[in-house]
């Protein structure tokens, strides 16, 4: 058998995993690269592999990361199923069009600027017909349902926690008189989330592919989670104001809305909210929370509970969703408390930023955070102390109070995964960690050698693994090694680099704020000093870049 890493490797988006086994070649995942233009930018390059020649695509869940490219091989030449649960497909279905949409209005803004300057016109990497045309190949699985895929491989789904649907996948790989058992464990959620079931743990592997994203990091704030939030949320209706809650749009708006509604419930003291509305401000949102209420057979017991005694989980009187942009802008003429869950969870796209414009400066308004916030990002500006910000070109006071719940991540932390590998009966013969930032794959590495006594190996993009019963060896061609290496070391300087103007905006906001005029003259020289050495440093740089390439 071969196995090959083609995204999420050294990193945490692009989810793409090569598999040939006996005359099976099959793909698990092909998502999308996010975050800043040199990942984006991977998504145009040729795909690694010949679309036409894969048999099967087997997808773990339908965040855009594992499913976004899924469209693309259907336009470049795939012909096969797409094998998956349920929920997923349903999830599928609202966003990938959506995806198709952002690819469209991304490629019409840029030919706007390129027909101008007389540059050759963009084509959207998909657009809705090539989503269309993908969508009509999906099979639908159950959870725990033993599906022969042909006389090489045979697969089952097992509930993997982390949104509606998702699945971590095991795999009995046939090869002559032999089978080897390979475990993907896609992206793992927490023990003990609301909705949807727990984690399943598996009892044996011979291979592992395992997410990393928090390996070595534990949340804050999971335990009473709810509590300080609805804390907060009282404290800002009393003073008559807005909450405002940045979220995503599949996952944590829901959690948002049953967390609602088990407080107005269960807790008399948030009988108060019964008469404030909740708008939940985001298309995609509304159709992923409609998608949720189509599979509540794989909900936890809990939720079950709640349908069975005849309540919608996702659902209360004051609940109100808002389709149009029509009755996004009513929202905030409404001048009387209320609450606000909106996407984009990192505050750089989508309606948040009008709700942001029109209530930052208010003192009695709230923006609660809820989710990570990466650098360099609007939600990471504000939450970072800003005191101006600027919002479609306009400067706005950062007036409202700010805060941040730690806890509500999809990902399960370094004690879940812990948790997910001691439910094997022995652990897998060797270990392969993905879709993890270097810190992150380092420490749960070295934690796996220590705590479970075996060593894991964290592959790069592009590297080949032969497996079979009797073990694994690499067998990458230094040639191709050497082309792999030279593009991500050029993928990780403009990373680098972003990271650094990330934390320079950090920096800047700190300096903004009034407290700098309270540091002693020692510190305030101190900085001084240290910021000649980054000039320097700059200076050198530029005239690396400056250079004529005559080596």
């Amino acid at each position: 058998m071969k196995l090959i890493f083609y995204g999420a490797a050294k990193g945490v988006t692009g989810s793409n995993h090569y598999l040939e086994t006996g005359n099976t070649k099959l793909l698990v995942d092909c998502g999308m690269f996010q975050g800043g233009s040199s990942e984006k930018k991977m998504n145009y390059e040729a795909l690694p592999y010949n679309p036409a020649e894969i048999d099967y695509v087997i997808l773990t869940h339908a965040h855009i990361d594992h499913s976004g490219r899924i469209p693309l091989l259907y336009k470049q030449g795939y012909k096969g199923t797409v094998i998956c649960t349920k929920p997923t497909a349903d999830l599928c279905e609202i966003m990938l069009p959506d995806s198709a949409h952002i690819q469209e209005m991304d490629a019409e803004y840029k030919n706007r600027k390129r027909q101008r300057s007389g540059e050759t016109l963009l084509k959207p990497l998909y657009d809705a017909e090539d989503v269309s045309n993908s969508l009509k190949h999906f099979k639908r699985a159950q959870y725990n349902q033993i599906i022969k895929v042909n006389d090489d491989l045979s697969i089952r789904f097992k509930d993997a926690g982390h949104i509606l649907g998702s699945a971590s996948v095991e795999m009995w790989c046939k090869e002559g008189d032999k089978t080897t058992k390979i475990v993907f464990s896609g992206d793992l959620g927490k023990f003990d989330t609301p909705i949807i079931g727990d984690p399943e743990l598996i009892d044996y592997a011979d291979y592992l592919i395992m997410e990393s994203t928090y390996g070595n990091k534990k949340h804050l704030q999971t335990e009473n989670r709810e509590e300080l939030m609805f804390k907060i949320i009282e404290e800002t209706i009393a003073k008559n104001g807005t909450v405002i809650i940045p979220s995503f749009s599949v996952g944590r708006t829901q959690e948002m809305i049953y967390g609602f509604n088990r407080q107005i419930d269960l807790r008399d003291r948030f009988k108060t909210l019964k008469n404030v509305p909740v708008y939940v401000d985001s298309p995609l949102a509304i159709s992923a929370t409609e998608v949720f209420r189509r599979n509540t057979e794989v909900f936890d017991e809990e939720a079950k509970d709640y349908i069975f005694n005849g309540d919608n989980p996702l659902d209360f009187e004051n609940l109100i969703f808002t389709q149009t942009a029509d009755e996004s802008k009513a929202i905030n003429l409404f001048n009387g408390p209320k609450i606000i869950i909106s996407s984009s969870g990192m505050c750089d796209a989508g309606r948040i930023k009008h709700h942001l414009k029109h209530n930052l400066w208010k003192e009695n308004t709230t923006v609660l955070f809820v989710g990570y916030q990466a650098p360099g990002t609007l939600g990471r500006i504000i939450l970072d102390g800003a005191e101006k910000v600027s919002i479609f070109k306009d400067i706005v006071d950062v007036r409202a109070r700010i805060e941040m719940i730690d806890g509500f991540s999809g990902h399960g932390d370094m004690d879940d995964l812990d948790k997910f590998l001691s439910g094997f009966q022995k652990i897998p013969g060797k270990i392969f960690l993905v879709h993890g930032e270097d810190d992150q794959l380092e420490g749960f590495s070295n934690r796996i050698h220590s705590k479970f006594n075996t060593d894991a190996i964290i592959p790069s993009y592009g590297q080949i693994f032969s497996l079979s019963c009797d073990g694994c060896t690499e067998e990458t061609p230094e040639p191709l090694r050497i082309i792999h290496e030279k593009k991500f070391n050029r993928l990780g300087l403009l990373n680098v680099i972003k990271r650094v103007q990330g934390e320079a905006i950090d920096i800047r906001n700190l300096i903004s704020n009034e407290y700098i005029n309270e540091l002693s003259d020692s510190k305030i020289e101190k900085v001084t000093e240290n910021y000649h050495e980054i000039e320097k440093k700059f200076l050198e740089i530029n005239e690396v870049l400056e250079k004529k390439n005559g080596e």
